[in-house]
């Protein structure tokens, strides 16, 4: 067997006291000999670090299960701790350590406000999404742009706020301008780049300068002149779709001015995106225009559009679509988002929906609303309803008014467990099958009356 093979070769990370490391030398002397230690390797350093700074063997899976996991298993001062631990391990030699530990904090910032911790770390923060944003590839390029979007969420409109839009806005617009990098890094960063412009932008000119970077990408898939096919969609496509809704998002803050003169431009090339063969474009743009018409008559209340004819027929058809080329679930989904861009268009109407959180409720009553919720939901995920309870900064943007301050009691009487929350959807499925198959036996009796 090889010396540095021998079973009685202490562990390498078996001791950390002074003691041990005592111990060791003694045994080796007596031995008559000294073993060659490995050093450790990056891949080790990191599993090591990881384990001692964080206490989780896999930094991506911290804080999934939302703020209610968080309370249960661990206080404040244990939060924090870990999230020190997560900070440090930006700065790994380990891609994969790195990547799950922007991950691991964007999904902390997702689940719960820590606007005190961030605040004295923003710098740190905002310098390691820098690095892996520059020297980084897809997935941890990715990662790095979703956590500079929570982060600015968290700290919502300010100087802090200017200063990391400052620091990464020309980073995240050369990464969606280069042809090179990869679509899906380029698709987040364009998110990223229009949620960070909505909450930190001061300077108008700034505003007009990321407009114009997000107009130059989603505008290639608009048809060019004299063009009356179909709209193939490419790889780019969902690059075009992100950049399109950033875009969206940025104009319900423009000035009026601004916005007549992008309606303008805009208007009359828009609708040939409808004709793309990728239903997520369809949709992205029936909303956008949707979107579109309730800014015009916002402003002019009797708003015309020439060719409204040829639109209200383009959508009226998207809305009843039944192409056997088309997946089912495509069509549902096509179909029901097409009804309210219909309805919005012709009549002026929006179908207020209802978004419950907490002992509260919220009324998204304009396509405007809408598409702002849908973008922070995109980007919190499952922490929006926490974040519409507990973020100032996004009850300001919704007119939500201050946070609810709730005592421990209702708190505790408001949360369902786990074993609750699955015993209603298992009584919520059975009830839909038997509710399906009475339909079924409705159907089967009338075909043999027939």
């Amino acid at each position: 067997m090889p010396k540095n093979k021998k079973r009685n070769t202490p562990h390498r990370g078996g001791s950390g006291s002074g003691g041990g490391g005592g111990s060791g030398a003694a045994a080796a002397t007596a031995g008559g000999q000294h073993r060659n230690v490995q050093p450790f390797s990056d891949e080790d350093a990191s599993i090591e670090t990881m384990s001692h700074c964080s206490g989780y063997s896999d930094p991506s899976s911290f804080a999934e299960d939302g703020p209610e996991v968080l309370d249960e298993e661990g206080t404040q001062e244990d939060l924090e701790y870990k999230l020190k631990g997560l900070i440090d391990l930006t700065l790994d030699k380990s891609v994969k350590t790195r990547q799950a530990a922007l991950e691991g904090i964007k999904n902390a910032l997702a689940s719960k406000m820590l606007y005190e911790f961030i605040l004295e770390r923003r710098m740190t923060l905002t310098d390691s999404i820098e690095r892996c944003l520059k020297k980084g590839k897809s997935d941890e390029q990715r990662a790095a742009a979703a956590l500079a979007s929570v982060l600015c969420i968290q700290l919502g409109p300010g100087i802090e706020s200017e200063e990391i839009l400052k620091t990464l806005g020309p980073v995240l617009k050369k990464i969606i301008c280069d042809g090179t990098a990869s679509i899906q890094a380029r698709q987040t960063c364009a998110t990223c780049f229009g949620v960070c412009c909505f909450i930190a932008t001061d300077d108008i000119t700034e505003l007009y300068s990321t407009l114009e970077c997000l107009e130059s990408i989603f505008t290639k898939s608009y048809l060019k002149e004299n063009d009356t096919n179909v709209i193939c969609s490419t790889p780019n496509t969902v690059l075009h779709i992100s950049s399109l809704l950033a875009w969206t998002l940025l104009l319900t803050i423009c000035p009026i001015n601004e916005v007549k003169k992008k309606l303008e431009m805009h208007f009359h090339k828009l609708p040939s995106l409808l004709s793309c063969d990728d239903v997520n474009m369809r949709i992205a743009a029936g909303e956008s225009l949707a979107l579109l018409f309730e800014l015009a008559r916002g402003m002019e209340s009797d708003f015309f559009y020439e060719d409204m004819e040829s639109l209200t027929q383009m959508l009226r058809a998207l809305a009843t679509d039944g192409n056997k080329h088309r997946a089912k679930v495509d069509k549902r989904k096509q179909r029901s988002v097409f009804r309210d861009v219909l309805r919005a268009v012709e009549e002026r109407d929006f179908p207020t929906e209802t978004v419950k959180f907490g002992p509260e409720r919220m009324y998204i009553d304009s396509w405007v609303k809408k598409h702002t919720y849908d973008t922070f939901k995109e980007v919190l995920g499952s922490g929006m309803q926490y974040h519409l309870q507990s973020n100032e900064f996004l009850r300001n943007v919704f007119e939500l008014g201050p946070p609810v301050l709730l005592d421990a009691a209702t708190l505790k009487t408001m949360k369902i467990s786990r074993f609750e929350r699955h015993l209603y959807n298992s009584a919520a499925f059975k009830a839909r099958t038997k509710a399906r198959s009475k339909c079924r036996d409705k159907r089967t009796d009338v075909g043999e009356f027939f």
